[in-house]
């Protein structure tokens, strides 16, 4: 954190502010263009794109910014950089076609339309930060691979909970233990929950039921932990992991002293106290090491829980921005082949000729599996599940798999599914 403000800060003295351009303008990207235009001189949020333009514009004019001009062309908008003015643009190829624009926010929340934006912003070597953890969790690493071969960063963000445990696994390992668990503390967990129950939640604070309906019924949970897992080369105890009810948190290095798994496991645990955050079980048998951390009463070992009390996920955003673009450094983004996957599970009796809704929504819920038993059960993918239509009945909570379904025609995430594949074999 030091650093990065550091770094801001001399940006910001030299009137050369790092340029930033957002895809998506709803609840989130709103949240993220206040952030960056109030509170972070060294940022200019140069740009957004959003299908209804008067959305991309409502969020500056949130940020007290009025002053916006519509564009059309990637020269349009490297002159409005030039200008330093604001600009907007329904066409997001304008964004990464444009010169001065160092990194790219995807924000859609979106799979298909995502790695478009995503996939053609590494092509012109754009940094791509992923406030899109589900798009992250269905293709991160094979994205990942193209950011390398192109030289940029992609990376998901700082605030979330992966971001949060990865940086803490990070402090752990820097003090010489050895991560073993890490996960989220969710508050509540039902995965039959659908987007009519979530109805007046979502009213009440402004967002989509589907959304909503995603926290709900752990599919964003899931994906979450696929993200956290993939970075980290964890991998899941079994498939939806243990999820245990606990008190307080500190009781998790209990609950998982006998449960741990070889190379490290992704967990989450429900209603724990602090209820908020995310957590890291780091692991010493150093005897030395093992009465220093009991007299800073860590506990009696060998698991020692860490724990951040919260996440503060678009308030966080430029932090992560600034990592990619200024320091080349990842808050947390995959690591070879992935080791997880979340996957469609029946979230009631469904039967052929059914279209899937993908997430949130009334058809299916996400569960973490490791990517090598998903693969050898043929599952589907929950983030590639919308669109597709079922040719036969699946039962309630059975896994849903490729040959239950017809896939959408010519879907980009699939082509990119497929080259993913192969990088597990």
């Amino acid at each position: 954190m030091i650093i990065v403000d550091t770094a801001l800060a001399q940006r910001a003295s030299e009137g050369n502010p790092l340029r930033v351009a957002m895809v998506g303008a709803g609840f989130s990207g709103q949240t993220v263009a206040y952030q960056i235009v109030k509170s972070f001189p060294g940022i200019q949020l140069v740009a957004i794109s959003n299908r209804r333009v008067d959305r991309a514009r409502g969020a500056y004019e949130r940020a007290s910014i009025s002053d916006v001009l519509e564009v059309s062309t990637p020269s349009q908008l490297d002159q409005a950089i030039a200008d330093k003015r604001y600009a907007v643009t329904s066409d997001p190829s304008v964004i990464w076609q444009a010169q001065g624009v160092e990194a790219i926010i995807e924000a859609t929340g979106t799979i298909e339309f995502g790695c478009h934006v995503v996939s053609n912003a590494i092509d012109h070597r754009k940094h791509v930060v992923l406030l899109n953890v589900e798009l992250d969790s269905t293709l991160g690493p094979i994205l990942k691979v193209r950011a390398d071969k192109a030289g940029v960063i992609i990376t998901n963000t700082d605030g979330d909970e992966p971001g949060v445990a990865m940086n803490m696994a990070r402090f752990v390992r820097s003090i010489g233990l050895e991560p073993v668990v890490a996960g989220n503390l969710k508050g509540f967990y039902d995965p039959y929950r659908t987007p009519k129950t979530q109805e007046a939640f979502a009213a009440q604070h402004n967002q989509k039921p589907k959304a909503v309906t995603s926290y709900a019924d752990g599919t964003k949970l899931s994906m979450e932990l696929t993200v956290l897992a993939n970075a980290l080369r964890f991998r899941v105890a079994k498939r939806g992991m243990y999820g245990p009810s606990l008190e307080h948190v500190d009781e998790s290095s209990e609950f998982f002293r006998d449960k741990l798994i070889g190379g490290g496991m992704v967990d989450f645990l429900v209603g724990a106290a602090p209820g908020n955050g995310a957590f890291v079980l780091g692991f010493s048998e150093d005897p030395f090491r093992r009465d220093y951390l009991k007299y800073l009463k860590m506990g009696n070992g060998p698991l020692y829980v860490f724990y951040t009390p919260f996440h503060l996920p678009q308030l966080e955003v430029p932090l992560t921005v600034a990592r990619a673009a200024l320091l080349g450094d990842a808050t947390v983004t995959p690591q070879g082949p992935p080791s997880c996957d979340s996957i469609a599970i029946a979230k009631r009796d469904l039967k052929a000729g059914e279209l899937l809704d993908g997430l949130g929504g009334f058809t299916c819920y996400g569960l973490i599996d490791n990517f090598d038993s998903s693969r050898e059960i043929g599952a589907l993918p929950i983030g590639v599940s919308e669109g597709c239509h079922l040719v036969r009945d699946v039962p309630k909570d059975e896994v849903v798999r490729y040959e239950d379904v017809r896939l959408p025609e010519g879907r980009l995430c699939d082509e990119l599914r497929s080259q993913m594949e192969e990088m597990s074999h």
